[in-house]
């Protein structure tokens, strides 16, 4: 029902998604495209008559109601692109995790050199402690 050119144009311009309000009027073509087709035995008496007028009617529904579907469809392609997040905000959330856990990994880097620079100043403080045993010896 869509042609290539409707789903690339709704593919690159954000702006032709259709608010809430063209979806109502969408859907209310729809319906008044089929109201007046819903009769089946109508429908089945004009497709049968000789007055080319009414043949012209069928045609015109059909094609009303075929208007209002490719825009109905392309507002609900629209929406499911909406709940899919663009590469922006996808590399956005990725950034913002990968700063979180370089902050944690720092954070720790941290506690490990502070950890490091009390183990050396226990070792240096054990080495004096020999050297003057030794020194007494």
């Amino acid at each position: 029902m869509i042609d290539m050119a409707e789903r690339h144009q709704l593919d690159t311009d954000p702006q032709v998604q259709p608010s809430k309000e063209d979806m109502i009027s969408y859907v209310m073509a729809l319906e008044a495209a089929l109201l007046p087709c819903l009769p089946a035995r109508e429908l089945q008496a004009i497709d049968r008559s000789p007055h080319p007028s009414h043949q012209i009617d069928v045609e015109r529904h059909a094609r009303d109601f075929m208007d209002a579907a490719k825009k109905l469809q392309l507002y609900f392609i629209g929406l499911q692109r909406e709940d899919q997040p663009t590469r922006a905000e996808t590399l956005r959330k990725e950034i913002s995790m990968m700063e979180e856990e370089l902050k944690v990994k720092s954070e720790l880097i941290s506690k490990q050199e502070k950890l490091i620079q009390g183990w050396e100043i226990e070792l240096k403080d054990q080495l004096d402690k020999h050297n003057i045993e030794l020194e007494k010896v």
